[in-house]
């Protein structure tokens, strides 16, 4: 297991195997138009190379482009022998170090202590090069038989407000939220034969009680912190609920469908944040098929599911005020003779009645009877988080998510806490005229659950779920592209699953912390 270590230490003093220094490209403002320039955090490294510097940049043709890493044997320049220098871009941004921490991490082979030297005058840009350290170095090894790459023992991340307060809690909400992020991402690269809803389930309250989040007599965990409670709704208790959303898409598997429910109500909450997530553990599309090709990724659409629940842990464990309460839905979408056909009427939780018109349009069913409960839990905002519509992703590619909903504060906060947690989003409307199609499209059922129309997919799909948030401030997620990656890694994101909007929602939890809903 790797430890992450803040040290106030001169750059070329410190003695770690491999030594991680920025480089701003020569378009950047510290580049004064004489080519690419060490960034902050490496001054003392530069000082050490002295004229030699600007040669050795050249020889390697190194520009200092962000995603560009080279490696320098040292020879005794610096205390380190290795020196791997990142290109940062144009500027030194949380996301420029974030993303350039990442790729170092992947360029680091066989040593055991590696050294950040990146800029850090910001608590925000000592939190951005530990986790973008920790999870570009992520891999999925559970199936492969061959030994796991080794990882550095120690992350020193070099920095002069390493005793400040700000500092060392910047440093452990890295570590809380990476671990959060590469929980997301487990789950997300588990084979789907492997992933039941219900071994899902088992899944998360396996890892909820690792974390010490069962209640004790006091509702305090190991720590005296406020715990994260648990239940799990089987389909017995589904049905008995009236979740007919959950139902209809589970019953042509033999694997039956489960919900979780996980709360965290600290004593001192200023808000309360409800989260949805999607879990599809499979999606073959139900008798609707989907061609062959497009089943091959489809473990990852659970990845909202997966993305709350750790985001709901992370905020517990990082002990934020304000109230969270998540709701997992989980369910399989296969083909068999139980299965939900389309022209079936649903019935879904709180009465409304939904015809289905496409059973690979399945997330949204499920979906809204998670949504029904979250706004019974009274929440001052509901985030729903979903690998929702290929819509989606032909209108913002596959590294930018979709965001909607029905409230300009709620808006403007989610974007911000976005742009803190270096994570895309990219608003998206619910013209009028979607909202009518949703309530008139069906001839036999409250709500028509699929447009036959090829446009605007993805409006229609949230304003679908908008009829079940009454006027409850709601924000929705549409996750489609980013949430898995299935080419090659850059910058901190790796192939497969990338537990994209976890950080997000830590963030979003924070600020509604410091700056309650009215």
């Amino acid at each position: 297991m790797t430890s992450y270590i803040l040290r106030k230490a001169a750059a070329d003093r410190t003695g770690a195997d491999a030594l991680v220094v920025g480089v701003l490209s020569s378009g950047s403002s510290g580049s004064s138009g004489r080519g690419p320039q060490i960034a902050p955090g490496g001054e003392a490294v530069a000082d050490a190379y002295g004229k030699k510097l600007k040669p050795l940049l050249a020889t390697l043709g190194f520009t200092g482009k962000a995603g560009q890493v080279a490696t320098v044997p040292t020879n005794g320049v610096v205390k380190s022998p290795l020196l791997l220098l990142v290109g940062l871009g144009e500027e030194a941004t949380t996301t420029a170090v974030r993303r350039a921490a990442g790729t170092a991490a992947r360029a680091v082979t066989n040593a055991t202590s590696v050294a950040l030297a990146l800029p850090s005058d910001d608590p925000a840009l000592v939190r951005a090069a530990a986790e973008g350290f920790a999870l570009g170095g992520y891999d999925f090894d559970t199936y492969r038989t061959s030994d796991p790459a080794d990882r550095p023992s120690d992350v020193i991340v070099l920095c002069e407000g390493a005793r400040r307060a700000e500092y060392v809690e910047a440093l452990r909400t890295a570590e809380v939220v990476a671990a959060a992020v590469a929980r997301t991402r487990d789950w997300v690269n588990t084979p789907p034969g492997d992933l039941t809803p219900a071994v899902f389930a088992d899944a998360v309250a396996a890892t909820h009680a690792e974390l010490g989040g069962a209640t004790g007599k006091r509702g305090k965990n190991a720590t005296g912190t406020a715990a994260v409670t648990l239940t799990v709704w089987d389909d017995s208790e589904l049905a008995d609920a009236g979740c007919g959303g959950i139902l209809g898409v589970g019953r042509g598997s033999d694997a039956p469908p489960r919900m979780v429910r996980l709360s965290y109500e600290p004593q001192d909450a200023t808000a309360h944040l409800a989260l949805v997530g999607k879990g599809i553990t499979y999606d073959s599309g139900g008798l609707s098929i989907k061609p062959g090709a497009s089943m091959t990724t489809m473990k990852m659409d659970m990845a909202g599911a997966a993305s709350v629940v750790n985001a709901v842990l992370a905020i517990a464990e990082l002990e934020l005020p304000v109230r969270v309460t998540a709701f997992a839905p989980m369910a399989e979408n296969m083909i068999s003779g139980r299965a939900t056909r389309p022209g079936d009427v649903l019935t879904m939780y709180r009465g409304k009645t939904v015809e289905v018109l496409n059973t690979d349009a399945e997330g949204r069913l499920i979906l809204a009877d998670a949504l029904g409960h979250a706004v019974e839990a009274e929440p001052d905002l509901v985030v729903d988080v979903a690998t929702l519509t290929g819509a989606c992703m032909v209108a913002l590619g596959d590294r930018v998510s979709g965001l909607f909903g029905n409230d300009d504060a709620a808006l403007a906060r989610f974007e911000e806490a976005s742009d803190r947690a270096g994570e895309a989003f990219w608003h998206l409307p619910i013209p009028d005229e979607f909202g009518e199609k949703v309530r008139g499209n069906s001839k036999m059922a409250d709500l028509a659950q699929h447009n036959a129309e090829r446009w605007g997919g993805a409006s229609y799909a949230a304003a679908f779920l908008r009829e079940f948030v009454d006027e409850v401030p709601w924000l929705h997620l549409d996750i489609a592209g980013p949430a898995y990656n299935d080419k090659s890694a850059y910058g901190h994101v790796t192939a497969g699953g990338t537990g994209v909007s976890v950080a997000t929602l830590v963030e979003l939890a924070r600020d509604l912390a410091d700056a309650p809903t009215d």
